[in-house]
């Protein structure tokens, strides 16, 4: 049988369509596309925004604190003129590539110091958030790093 040109255009036009959609289905069924938002109350969450940007310039004027990596794991340090005994607040850990690795801990401090331990962290960028409340003021520190 002699295929004609027309018929030729129409075979290569079902042939394309046919390729699109065989990806468009195979990427919308595929888990490693499937991308979440960071909060799930996302727009709750905008309306608390000047809260944090007010939080944020308290602990920018009073002295942020310091994150450093050890061998034991990550040391937060807060200031020395801070009483650790009046520090209430938590620490959030966001993993940007996989949501199951967040973690929040309390602050519940005898010294200055917190670690967070190294087992917990794996290699990779870490988005800190560390918020506190001190003599009813609220304060906030965001950072990312690279563990």
């Amino acid at each position: 049988m002699k295929i004609n040109w027309g018929t030729a255009i129409v075979i290569s036009f079902i042939g394309f369509i046919s390729f699109i959609l065989f990806f468009v289905i195979r990427m919308s069924m595929d888990n490693r596309a499937n991308h979440d938002l960071v909060t799930e109350e996302y727009y709750k969450a905008e309306l608390e925004y000047q809260n944090e940007i007010d939080a944020a310039a308290n602990a920018a004027n009073k002295g942020n604190l310091s994150i450093k990596r050890t061998s034991q794991g990550l040391v937060l340090t807060f200031p020395t003129y801070y009483s650790t005994e009046k520090i209430k607040g938590k620490v959030s850990l966001y993993r940007p590539s996989n949501k199951h690795l967040d973690f929040d801990l309390a602050l519940n401090l005898s010294n200055a110091h917190l670690l967070i331990p190294d087992k917990r962290l794996l290699d990779g960028r870490w988005d800190i958030k560390i918020s506190w409340e001190y003599e009813g003021e609220a304060y906030l520190q965001k950072e990312s790093i690279i563990y």
